[in-house]
Protein backbone atom coordinates (compact mmCIF):
# COMPACT_ATOMS: atom_id res chain seq x y z
CA UNK A 1 0.00 0.00 0.00
CA UNK A 2 2.87 2.38 0.79
CA UNK A 3 4.18 2.15 -2.79
CA UNK A 4 0.76 2.95 -4.22
CA UNK A 5 0.55 6.07 -2.07
CA UNK A 6 4.06 7.10 -3.13
CA UNK A 7 3.14 6.67 -6.80
CA UNK A 8 0.02 8.75 -6.24
CA UNK A 9 2.10 11.49 -4.61
CA UNK A 10 4.57 11.45 -7.53
CA UNK A 11 1.65 11.98 -9.92
CA UNK A 12 0.17 14.78 -7.80
CA UNK A 13 3.57 16.47 -7.53
CA UNK A 14 4.13 16.24 -11.28
CA UNK A 15 0.66 17.61 -12.04
CA UNK A 16 1.18 20.45 -9.58
CA UNK A 17 4.51 21.33 -11.17
CA UNK A 18 2.77 21.38 -14.55
CA UNK A 19 0.24 23.90 -13.19
CA UNK A 20 3.13 25.95 -11.84
CA UNK A 21 4.39 26.26 -15.42
CA UNK A 22 1.07 27.91 -16.26
CA UNK A 23 1.50 30.41 -13.39
CA UNK A 24 5.28 30.83 -13.62
CA UNK A 25 5.17 34.63 -13.16
CA UNK A 26 8.10 34.95 -15.56
CA UNK A 27 10.57 33.72 -12.95
CA UNK A 28 13.60 31.67 -13.97
CA UNK A 29 13.66 27.97 -13.13
CA UNK A 30 16.39 28.33 -10.48
CA UNK A 31 14.15 30.71 -8.50
CA UNK A 32 11.30 28.19 -8.63
CA UNK A 33 13.63 25.48 -7.31
CA UNK A 34 14.48 27.69 -4.32
CA UNK A 35 10.83 28.61 -3.80
CA UNK A 36 9.81 24.95 -4.03
CA UNK A 37 11.79 24.19 -0.87
CA UNK A 38 10.89 27.44 0.92
CA UNK A 39 7.98 25.92 2.93
CA UNK A 40 10.55 23.86 4.83
CA UNK A 41 11.56 27.05 6.62
CA UNK A 42 8.49 26.30 8.74
CA UNK A 43 10.55 23.63 10.51
CA UNK A 44 12.27 26.46 12.38
CA UNK A 45 9.32 26.32 14.77
CA UNK A 46 10.93 23.18 16.20
CA UNK A 47 13.65 25.42 17.62
CA UNK A 48 11.03 26.68 20.08
CA UNK A 49 9.43 23.31 20.90
CA UNK A 50 7.73 20.39 19.19
CA UNK A 51 4.24 21.86 19.65
CA UNK A 52 5.10 25.12 17.88
CA UNK A 53 7.13 23.20 15.31
CA UNK A 54 4.25 20.89 14.48
CA UNK A 55 1.86 23.85 14.16
CA UNK A 56 4.12 25.86 11.83
CA UNK A 57 5.09 22.81 9.77
CA UNK A 58 1.47 21.70 9.35
CA UNK A 59 0.34 25.22 8.43
CA UNK A 60 2.74 25.29 5.47
CA UNK A 61 2.24 21.63 4.49
CA UNK A 62 -1.52 21.15 4.76
CA UNK A 63 -3.18 20.65 1.41
CA UNK A 64 -6.40 22.36 2.45
CA UNK A 65 -4.43 25.55 3.20
CA UNK A 66 -2.73 25.29 -0.20
CA UNK A 67 -6.04 24.75 -2.01
CA UNK A 68 -7.64 27.66 -0.14
CA UNK A 69 -4.79 29.99 -1.11
CA UNK A 70 -4.92 28.88 -4.76
CA UNK A 71 -8.71 29.28 -4.81
CA UNK A 72 -8.48 32.79 -3.39
CA UNK A 73 -5.88 33.58 -6.05
CA UNK A 74 -8.18 32.32 -8.79
CA UNK A 75 -11.18 34.14 -7.32
CA UNK A 76 -9.42 37.51 -7.15
CA UNK A 77 -7.50 36.87 -10.41
CA UNK A 78 -4.07 37.07 -8.78
CA UNK A 79 -1.50 34.90 -10.50
CA UNK A 80 0.92 35.44 -7.60
CA UNK A 81 -1.47 34.11 -4.94
CA UNK A 82 -2.56 31.27 -7.21
CA UNK A 83 1.08 30.31 -7.77
CA UNK A 84 1.77 30.38 -4.03
CA UNK A 85 -1.14 27.98 -3.41
CA UNK A 86 -0.03 25.64 -6.18
CA UNK A 87 3.55 25.76 -4.92
CA UNK A 88 2.48 24.82 -1.39
CA UNK A 89 0.36 21.99 -2.77
CA UNK A 90 3.21 20.68 -4.92
CA UNK A 91 5.66 20.86 -2.03
CA UNK A 92 3.36 19.04 0.37
CA UNK A 93 2.84 16.24 -2.15
CA UNK A 94 6.59 16.02 -2.71
CA UNK A 95 7.18 15.73 1.04
CA UNK A 96 4.51 13.03 1.37
CA UNK A 97 6.12 11.16 -1.51
CA UNK A 98 9.28 11.06 0.62
CA UNK A 99 7.39 9.92 3.71
CA UNK A 100 7.07 13.27 5.48
CA UNK A 101 3.52 13.76 6.64
CA UNK A 102 1.70 16.24 8.82
CA UNK A 103 3.25 16.29 12.27
CA UNK A 104 1.91 15.36 15.68
CA UNK A 105 2.97 17.56 18.58
CA UNK A 106 5.00 14.90 20.41
CA UNK A 107 7.81 14.29 17.92
CA UNK A 108 8.96 15.47 14.46
CA UNK A 109 9.13 11.87 13.27
CA UNK A 110 5.52 11.13 14.32
CA UNK A 111 3.38 11.92 11.26
CA UNK A 112 -0.09 11.18 9.99
CA UNK A 113 1.61 8.65 7.69
CA UNK A 114 3.10 6.84 10.69
CA UNK A 115 6.52 7.01 12.30
CA UNK A 116 9.28 8.09 9.93
CA UNK A 117 12.23 5.75 9.65
CA UNK A 118 10.43 2.62 10.86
Amino acid sequence: MKKIIQIEEVAITALSIYFLTLYNLGLPVWVWVLLFFAPDISMLGYLINSRVGAYTYNLFHHRAVAILIAAVGLFIASNLITAIGILLFAHSSFDRMLGYGLKFEDDFKHTHLGWMGK
